[in-house]
């Protein structure tokens, strides 16, 4: 730009020469009728580029440095200029509504969603999503999560109502048969217990020193004794370990009337169960003590410092990226085209705060540019403005020249006409 507004100043003080040169050549043939029409010409040329000379200069600058009235305009007039710009600006160039159109009229996901769609999987995004989601991780403070979780794993289990959830439970164990499921672990147990030879020998010796422990009078006495002297330990072992696996193997029958007895009777108890208050009182003692002397904090800290550390290792994990965020990021998107109702939420929610920034910060464009013009002396301005509009300027100079030499021509020749 500088070389180009260079060469226009040559060549319009070369027009200038040139309109002189040819004027003072032509003194000594004016008195022919072609040395007085080009003497004509050159002399309106030379006045007229001398005078668009001085209306060019007088707009930067005093003419030969003579402070003649109604020169030096730019400098003059800097605020009132500067001003009338920044009114320009503001309220014909780029008025608040001038912009809203602009916005509105551009379609923001059309460009967005493609620009999105191709960068998803590149290096960056892929850096940025995994440093965003790492640093989420690690800034979870779990010292106060902790004692949060605490209180609300007790308050939870506080207002745990005892009277609806034990009938639903009593009910479970009836529809899973636990009971019969209990009572098929405890004739388990008991067989493994009669089975063993120190059952056998325990319960002949126990049932031995029942015997001669009853006391009796008379016939029963005698009868005792007599039955005494017959049997012995293992004897008496062996019947009552007998009679134990049998009783085992009768109750293990599911079609056994004593069985079913039995768990019809376990049955009631439990239908009972659900409406004993003293059941259900007793029960929310034990709730409310537990819940007291329950000091969870340390585990569930033990819990998530664990689970924080596992996470950061997943994360790091070659290939989580395309295997878990790349594909949930494809279905977001995927989902959000296709709901053309969301698609139009998002344009306007991108268009409304688009429009909420240029009325907060509109009247800042004219700030900005008032600032930046008071950053720049008076020779800065005025050498930028040569700078991008003097070649134009110029040419008025040249034009000027021309202009004046071709009107000259002409007045000259009518005058030597007439």
């Amino acid at each position: 730009m500088l070389k180009r507004t260079k060469k226009s100043q040559y060549l319009a003080s070369g027009s200038l020469a040139v309109m002189g040169a040819g004027f003072l050549a032509t003194i000594p043939f004016q008195q022919t009728l072609l040395g007085a029409i080009l003497q004509g010409g050159f002399e309106a040329g030379l006045v007229g580029g001398l005078a668009d000379w001085f209306a060019v200069t007088a707009l930067f600058r005093h003419p030969l440095g003579i402070p003649i009235p109604h020169t030096a305009l730019l400098p003059k007039n800097r605020k009132r200029i500067t001003a009338t710009i920044i009114s320009m600006l503001e309220n014909d160039w780029l008025t608040k509504e001038s912009i809203r159109e602009k916005i509105t009229a551009i379609p923001f996901t059309e460009r967005i969603f493609p620009l999105i769609e191709r960068e998803k999987g590149s290096e960056a995004v892929k850096k940025t999503i995994l440093s965003g989601i790492k640093q989420v991780i690690q800034h979870i403070d779990i010292t106060q999560l902790a004692p949060l979780i605490e209180k609300e794993l007790k308050t939870q289990i506080s207002q745990l109502e005892v009277e609806t959830y034990l009938p639903r439970a009593i009910d479970q164990i009836t529809a899973r048969k636990y009971d019969e499921k209990g009572l098929d672990y405890i004739l388990n147990e008991v067989e493994e217990w009669a089975n063993k030879e120190t059952t056998k020998e325990r319960l002949g010796r126990l049932a031995v020193d029942a015997i001669e422990n009853i006391k009796a009078d008379g016939f029963m006495q005698f009868a005792l004794k007599s039955f005494s002297s017959l049997v012995n330990e293992e004897k008496l072992g062996n019947i009552i370990q007998s009679l134990i696996q049998k009783g085992v193997k009768s109750f293990r029958d599911p079609y056994n009337s004593n069985r079913e007895t039995l768990l019809l009777s376990v049955q009631t108890k439990l239908e009972n169960i659900k409406k004993d208050e003293n059941m259900i009182n007793e029960l929310n003692k034990i709730k409310t003590q537990f819940v007291d002397g329950w000091e969870p904090e340390e585990k569930i800290l033990d819990f998530f410092a664990k689970l924080q550390q596992r996470a950061l290792e997943v994360v790091d994990r070659e290939g989580f990226f395309e295997e878990y965020i790349l594909p949930m990021i494809t279905k977001a998107l995927d989902s959000l085209k296709n709901d053309e109702e969301k698609m139009e939420g998002i344009e306007n929610w991108i268009r409304k705060h688009a429009f909420q920034f240029v009325d907060k910060n509109h009247s800042k464009i004219g700030k900005l540019v008032e600032e930046n013009l008071n950053k720049l002396d008076d020779p800065t301005l005025i050498s930028m403005l040569e700078n991008n509009v003097g070649k134009d300027l110029q040419w008025i100079r040249v034009n000027g020249a021309i202009c004046g030499f071709l009107i000259g021509l002409v007045l000259v020749g009518i005058k030597a006409i007439f």
